[in-house]
């Protein structure tokens, strides 16, 4: 059945502590060294990644097949003392595969709920854009709201409730578009590219009968996590930065660059991942430099450029306005 009291609040007597900024920079260190055992060479998207999780969002993955979108995913969820759950995205998935479904039972005389994998802590949604959007739409009230209302009934999901996504190259065979609203339901997309020549050649003659990343382990806890959500969102955003951002905003939704400038939630959302990036660079303030990282993830599936749509526009290309856009905005001291 479904539990009928909420999971996203474990501590009903004590509130943990949040992490330091040391101890929050010590578990980016460990999880990143732990993650660089099986893929190597993307120190910058795995801490970007800590960085979502840290901020309470959600991450999109796009890039070509084999380049390590998963595995940058297994990696994560498999550093992350979590329950996690893969779920392989194809053409012909039900929301019921991913949010569950109620079956008779015969002994009872009554329906009982078997809950889907969205119940999870973790999730791996792999290859997202090939299964049609009517079962993309599972996941929307889940990661804006971290819940899911099934028969009338709203439950609550885990705490650090956090889905990593990968999704394929639009012009790819059997791939469908993200709707503007799922893809804003994602605080950072990301790409991986190809590996340069000496991470390549370490995996190839590192590479043995074992996939690397299966043999990850924990190396930080639950509580952790969550200790390490509340740090970020005590992270201190002085008034300048926060005109920075507005700043940020303002530009893109007057620039002709840009067909659809960002919203107040996207403003947020660069906010809230450069609280996310800060505390994990071991800091509880937010500095100009933290912005500017995260905000090419954070806008480049957010701002439209003039003549594309959200999903088939290149990201690079799309990184290069916003960093265009940025390199017209006055830095704060």
């Amino acid at each position: 059945m479904i539990p009928s009291e909420p999971r996203r609040l474990r501590f009903a007597d004590q509130v943990p502590s949040p992490l330091s900024p040391a101890e929050a920079r010590a578990l980016r260190e460990r999880v990143i060294a732990n993650v660089e055992r099986a893929l190597f060479g993307k120190r910058d998207a795995i801490e970007l990644c800590l960085a979502g999780l840290a901020a309470r969002g959600h991450l999109l993955i796009e890039d070509l097949p084999g380049v390590g979108k998963s595995t940058l995913a297994l990696g994560l969820a498999r550093s992350l003392d979590l329950p996690f759950a893969r779920i392989q995205f194809t053409s012909d998935l039900l929301p019921s595969d991913i949010l569950g479904l109620s079956t008779w039972d015969a002994k009872s005389a009554s329906f009982t709920f078997r809950p889907g994998p969205i119940f999870h802590s973790v999730i791996l949604a792999d290859e997202l854009n090939r299964t049609p959007p009517r079962t993309q739409s599972a996941l929307l009230e889940a990661m804006a709201e971290g819940q899911v209302t099934l028969d009338g009934r709203t439950t609550s999901l885990p705490d650090s409730f956090f889905v990593l996504a990968t999704v394929n190259p639009r012009e790819q065979h059997g791939t469908y578009p993200l709707p503007e609203s799922q893809l804003d339901r994602f605080l950072l997309r990301l790409t991986l590219g190809y590996p340069d020549s000496d991470s390549e050649r370490r995996l190839l003659l590192g590479r043995r009968e074992e996939e690397p990343v299966s043999t990850l382990g924990p190396v930080a806890s639950a509580d952790d996590v969550l200790r390490l959500q509340l740090a970020a969102a005590r992270v201190r955003l002085d008034p300048s930065i926060a005109d920075y951002v507005l700043a940020i905003a303002a530009e893109s939704r007057s620039s002709e660059r840009f067909s659809l400038g960002l919203s107040t939630r996207g403003a947020l959302a660069l906010a809230s991942a450069s609280r996310g990036l800060a505390i994990l660079s071991g800091r509880d303030y937010v500095v100009p430099a933290d912005v500017k990282r995260v905000a090419p993830s954070v806008l480049s599936h957010r701002l439209v450029a003039a003549g594309a749509d959200a999903f088939d526009s290149d990201r690079g290309e799309a990184a290069r306005l916003v960093e265009e856009l940025l390199a017209r905005i006055p830095v704060p001291e």
